[in-house]
Protein backbone atom coordinates (compact mmCIF):
# COMPACT_ATOMS: atom_id res chain seq x y z
CA UNK A 1 0.00 0.00 0.00
CA UNK A 2 2.03 2.58 -1.25
CA UNK A 3 1.83 5.76 1.41
CA UNK A 4 -1.02 4.36 2.92
CA UNK A 5 -1.59 2.82 6.26
CA UNK A 6 0.02 -0.92 6.43
CA UNK A 7 -2.89 -3.67 6.13
CA UNK A 8 -2.17 -4.67 9.71
CA UNK A 9 -3.04 -1.36 11.10
CA UNK A 10 -6.57 -1.01 9.43
CA UNK A 11 -9.57 -1.62 11.16
CA UNK A 12 -12.36 -4.02 9.03
CA UNK A 13 -14.68 -1.06 8.33
CA UNK A 14 -11.60 1.16 7.13
CA UNK A 15 -10.48 -2.68 5.21
CA UNK A 16 -13.54 -3.38 3.74
CA UNK A 17 -13.82 0.13 2.36
CA UNK A 18 -10.65 -0.33 0.39
CA UNK A 19 -11.41 -3.91 -0.59
CA UNK A 20 -14.98 -2.31 -2.01
CA UNK A 21 -12.62 0.21 -3.66
CA UNK A 22 -10.06 -2.34 -5.08
CA UNK A 23 -13.20 -4.08 -6.72
CA UNK A 24 -14.59 -1.57 -8.76
CA UNK A 25 -11.25 -0.64 -10.10
CA UNK A 26 -10.36 -4.10 -11.04
CA UNK A 27 -14.14 -4.31 -12.52
CA UNK A 28 -14.06 -0.58 -14.09
CA UNK A 29 -11.41 -2.44 -16.64
CA UNK A 30 -8.47 -0.43 -18.14
CA UNK A 31 -5.69 -1.32 -16.07
CA UNK A 32 -2.73 -3.27 -17.36
CA UNK A 33 -2.01 -6.95 -16.07
CA UNK A 34 0.56 -5.69 -13.48
CA UNK A 35 -2.03 -3.39 -12.04
CA UNK A 36 -4.38 -5.90 -11.91
CA UNK A 37 -2.18 -8.82 -10.36
CA UNK A 38 -1.06 -6.01 -7.71
CA UNK A 39 -4.50 -5.04 -6.86
CA UNK A 40 -5.77 -8.27 -6.39
CA UNK A 41 -2.89 -9.17 -4.66
CA UNK A 42 -3.47 -6.38 -1.82
CA UNK A 43 -7.41 -7.38 -2.37
CA UNK A 44 -6.34 -11.16 -0.94
CA UNK A 45 -4.56 -9.48 1.91
CA UNK A 46 -7.24 -7.16 3.05
CA UNK A 47 -10.02 -10.04 2.56
CA UNK A 48 -7.41 -12.29 4.90
CA UNK A 49 -6.95 -9.14 7.15
CA UNK A 50 -11.14 -9.23 7.51
CA UNK A 51 -11.31 -12.88 8.28
CA UNK A 52 -8.75 -12.71 11.25
CA UNK A 53 -10.31 -9.61 12.62
CA UNK A 54 -13.98 -11.14 12.52
CA UNK A 55 -12.50 -14.84 13.67
CA UNK A 56 -10.81 -12.35 16.75
CA UNK A 57 -14.09 -11.15 17.36
CA UNK A 58 -15.92 -14.28 17.18
CA UNK A 59 -13.86 -15.46 19.81
CA UNK A 60 -14.09 -12.16 22.15
CA UNK A 61 -17.70 -12.59 21.65
CA UNK A 62 -17.75 -16.39 22.97
CA UNK A 63 -15.69 -15.59 25.70
CA UNK A 64 -18.19 -12.87 26.54
CA UNK A 65 -20.89 -15.13 26.50
CA UNK A 66 -19.87 -17.72 28.04
CA UNK A 67 -18.55 -15.63 31.31
CA UNK A 68 -21.93 -13.53 31.19
CA UNK A 69 -23.85 -17.65 31.33
CA UNK A 70 -21.03 -19.10 33.70
CA UNK A 71 -21.09 -22.18 31.28
CA UNK A 72 -19.82 -22.63 28.11
CA UNK A 73 -22.33 -21.58 25.38
CA UNK A 74 -21.27 -20.82 21.76
CA UNK A 75 -23.94 -19.96 18.79
CA UNK A 76 -22.08 -21.18 15.03
CA UNK A 77 -21.76 -17.78 13.30
CA UNK A 78 -21.73 -17.73 9.33
CA UNK A 79 -18.73 -15.17 8.93
CA UNK A 80 -18.23 -15.88 5.08
CA UNK A 81 -16.09 -13.20 3.62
Amino acid sequence: MNGKKKIEEMGFEESMTALEAMVKRLEAGGLDLDESLGIYEEAIALRDHCRRILEESERRVQTIAENAAGTAVREDLDLNV
